[in-house]
């Protein structure tokens, strides 16, 4: 079981040199009670719609742990919201939950959809450090989209349980890692969409649009 240690809302909307023109990736802490539905956390936004947001991106979780990797990698403190994430936990691997897992937090049960895939807006997000992308890539840190089951309140503090977990074991850390090798990993990436295939199948999870094409795409290598 982990904790959440803070609830992150847009704090403002940002001038951003991509297609878009804005974004809200600049997430901040908030206090008190927070309601979730279906589209994520009361008042929060999404300025980019085409790649982030939705039923199946409600809301973005990392963990602290992940965060103390990165801290001195980038050489300054990461406070929750800074990688514009919703929830920052701790004591729970959040990259390595499993595609389908799900969490109860507070009164909101929440499942795990996919791994994030960074993008040039996130690297601006930071400054632009050298080659951020590929280096969020390559430590495979990727954190976890997630869409809300069940509504209700969060809050800082509150427990984060794991109420279920589907049998394929493929986690997002193990998805996103395979798919972002390439060719030389193929087959193994084959493999990993061949259980979330058979698992999707069976009833057992239900795939987001994003992996449902990727695995389909990975199958038919």
């Amino acid at each position: 079981m982990g904790e959440l240690l803070a609830v992150c809302r847009v704090h403002q909307l940002l001038p951003d040199a991509g297609s878009v023109g804005i974004t809200a990736i600049d997430k901040r802490p908030v206090e008190g009670r927070v309601k979730a539905g279906a589209y994520g956390l009361y008042a929060d936004v999404q300025a980019d719609r085409a790649h982030h947001g939705g039923l199946d991106q409600a809301v973005y979780a990392y963990a602290a742990e992940d965060v103390t990797f990165w801290e001195p990698e980038l050489g300054r403190e990461i406070p929750p919201g800074l990688f514009g994430e919703n929830l920052r936990t701790r004591g729970l691997d959040v990259s390595g939950a499993l595609i389908g897992e799900r969490w109860r937090i507070g009164t909101v049960v929440l499942e795990v959809t996919q791994p994030r895939t960074p993008c040039a807006t996130f690297a601006r997000r930071l400054g632009s450090p050298p080659r951020w992308v590929r280096r969020f890539t390559e430590a495979n840190r990727t954190g976890a989209y997630l869409r809300v089951v069940e509504a209700g309140e969060l809050g800082a503090g509150d427990a984060v349980e794991i109420v279920s977990r589907p049998a394929h074991g493929v986690s997002a850390a193990d998805w996103f890692g395979t798919w972002s090798a390439g060719a030389p990993a193929f087959a193994a990436a084959a493999r990993l969409a061949g259980a979330l295939r058979e698992s999707a199948e069976a009833g057992e999870v239900r795939l987001s649009e994003d992996m449902d094409v990727r695995v389909t795409k990975a199958l038919s290598r």
